[in-house]
């Protein structure tokens, strides 16, 4: 901000809180020089999200302690720290080998978010996102992105989901889509085998091919009732 910004914006504030308003001129001079200097990096407002009014206002309305500087300040720093924290370094368009160039547009770019000038570049919500329907319809419509020939190669080497899928594709239910009760297995993990020794303490917690028993009663238990559930609109 520059000085014209800040006199705004201690007008602003007196409006809001009477006791920073400074009657006398020097003292009028020198708050505007102190505020000035320390938050001469801090703008008054941005295009996304920042300004320094809502800040000023938002203290003067939960805090009894008369405004000071740093509760301009801080609230800048959190929203630089949170702007950097969202953004993933875009590809700079210069030449990869003019190294100057690449850093100078790497820092233009970080520099630009931080300020509030551009938007952060979220590469990495594009994970945490919701899948697009039409991607769904196409794996639903592909069966796997395994093809077939690379699933029977490591089916030697992850029996237990080979079981599982040769068990779906049989209409048989799916034992790991429930927890086992005997080993605790969560779903979608395979069973393990414990061994317990003359003590009483489990030994070993290997994984087992094959589920339970009791586990392939509960997932058949399950089935049944998810078709039921299925059957009773249609009858009705």
């Amino acid at each position: 901000m520059d000085r014209r910004e800040i006199a705004a914006l201690l007008a602003y504030i007196g409006r809001l809180d009477p006791r920073t308003i400074r009657t006398d001129q020097g003292e009028a001079r020198d708050q505007l020089a102190q505020w000035h200097e320390l938050l001469a990096d801090v703008p008054l407002a941005t295009l996304h999200g920042w300004d320094a009014r809502i800040a000023a206002r938002q203290h003067i309305r939960l805090s009894p302690y008369q405004i000071l500087p740093a509760d301009i300040a801080r609230p800048w720093e959190s929203y630089r720290r949170d702007r950097l924290g969202r953004h993933t370094d875009p590809t700079p368009a210069a030449d990869p080998d003019d190294q100057a160039a690449w850093a100078a547009e790497l820092v233009g770019t970080r520099r630009a978010v931080a300020t509030g000038s551009a938007q952060p570049a979220q590469y990495r919500a594009i994970t945490s996102g919701r899948i697009d329907p039409k991607l769904e319809a196409r794996l639903r419509e592909v069966g796997s992105c395994i093809p077939p020939e690379a699933r029977a190669t490591l089916a030697p080497y992850r029996p237990a989901r080979a079981a599982r899928e040769a068990a779906v594709a049989q209409g048989q239910p799916d034992a790991l889509g429930v927890r086992c009760d005997w080993c605790q297995a969560p779903v979608g993990e395979p069973c393990r085998r414990r061994r317990i020794d003359r003590d009483g303490y489990a030994r070993s917690n290997a994984p087992r091919a094959t589920p339970h028993p009791g586990r392939l009663d509960l997932a058949a238990a399950r089935q049944a009732h998810e078709t039921e559930q299925v059957q009773q609109p249609a009858m009705a």
